[in-house]
């Protein structure tokens, strides 16, 4: 396994991260420790969650995922072996994480009830990396393109980092990053931390797959300049890069058959371009998956690629996946079929 610094920290990260949100919902208790264990004896040190996990995020599994990852370090003792990256919710009328049944915000009162309970489920007394995990601000982001204006009230982002630091002060939380954050966001959030003496951002969780490189066309260059990293999530675009869902298919037990709420990935043109991408891993032999996940691993502004598994040999293709090599020829043809279809899943 390779291990890569996590922004401007003296944190070395496992390039691949343990993604964790159907813990809870697809998967029992025992598979996630099941997951964690086979992680850590794979060189994973990172794994990912937030305070809304399982998803889909409802009243009834919300926190569940958190516990999960508590029992296993009680269980194992090995919390000081690993990373440990949650999330706090952004802006939305779920009115189910706080006691007073608010919808959720960014404002300093619910940061500091979200991350008392996050550290009580995860059975820690600190987090390693605290995000935020969307916008406060009311724009559109998930499987939207183009900034829509929305309007609605806000928290001031230097208040957000007021709140953040305060929680820092405390011991309770080393660093913080973003997540589903645009690059004029990234870089007010830096500012106004530089400026005002307020904690810096070390990382920003955005989607990543070779169907959405949007993080390439402008937040990218952030990383280069600023240093903040992406951790990129669904680096298998929720399943259909695996050739799953071509056809109209609709397994049993997949995510889509659940919860249908893959819309994203279903738009004019996708399928083909899924195609051709399936048809390169059969070209060199490959599996589509373990394709689709070291083009994201090995992006030279990505810290850590999340992947996630809802079984053991979901799993272990997504971690060997870093056994792959892609030569400049393999990489020649993604960048083919990817100019006839850019960035068709934001």
């Amino acid at each position: 396994m390779e291990y890569r610094r996590l922004g401007h920290t003296d944190i070395e990260v496992s390039a691949i991260c343990l993604g964790t949100m159907t813990w809870g919902e697809q998967n029992t208790e025992a598979e996630g420790h099941e997951q964690m264990d086979y992680a850590v004896e794979m060189g994973i040190n990172f794994f990912d969650t937030a305070e809304m996990y399982a998803v889909p995020p409802r009243a009834e599994t919300q926190g569940r995922t958190e516990e999960i990852i508590g029992t296993w370090f009680n269980k194992t003792g090995k919390r000081e072996d690993i990373i440990l990256a949650t999330k706090v919710a952004g802006r939305a009328p779920m009115n189910w994480l706080r006691d007073d049944g608010s919808g959720t915000e960014h404002s300093a009162a619910q940061i500091h009830e979200a991350v008392d309970k996050s550290l009580k489920r995860l059975q820690t007394d600190y987090i390693d990396l605290y995000q935020l995990h969307w916008p406060d601000r009311p724009i559109r982001i998930f499987g939207g393109m183009g900034h829509k204006e929305m309007g609605g009230e806000i928290n001031k982002i230097e208040d957000i980092l007021g709140a953040l630091a305060d929680i820092q002060k405390a011991g309770k939380v080393r660093h913080f990053g973003l997540s589903n954050e645009t690059p004029w966001g990234i870089m007010k959030f830096l500012h106004h931390g530089e400026v005002k003496g307020l904690p810096r951002m070390v990382s920003v969780q955005n989607a990543y797959n070779l169907l959405n490189r949007i993080y390439e066309l402008g937040a990218s260059e952030i990383f280069h300049r600023e240093g903040v990293g992406l951790l990129a999530y669904s680096p298998l675009a929720q399943g259909y890069l695996t050739g799953k869902y071509q056809g109209g298919a609709n397994p049993q037990g997949s995510r889509k058959q659940l919860f249908d709420r893959l819309q994203r990935y279903e738009v004019p043109g996708a399928e083909q371009a899924i195609e051709g991408y399936l048809a390169i891993a059969k070209k060199y032999g490959l599996d589509p998956s373990q394709l689709a996940n070291q083009f994201v691993t090995t992006r030279d502004f990505v810290t850590s690629n999340i992947i996630g598994a809802t079984s053991m040999e979901q799993l272990k293709l997504a971690v060997t996946s870093f056994d792959i090599e892609l030569s400049d020829e393999i990489l020649a043809d993604i960048e083919e079929v990817h100019l006839r279809a850019p960035n068709l899943c934001p």
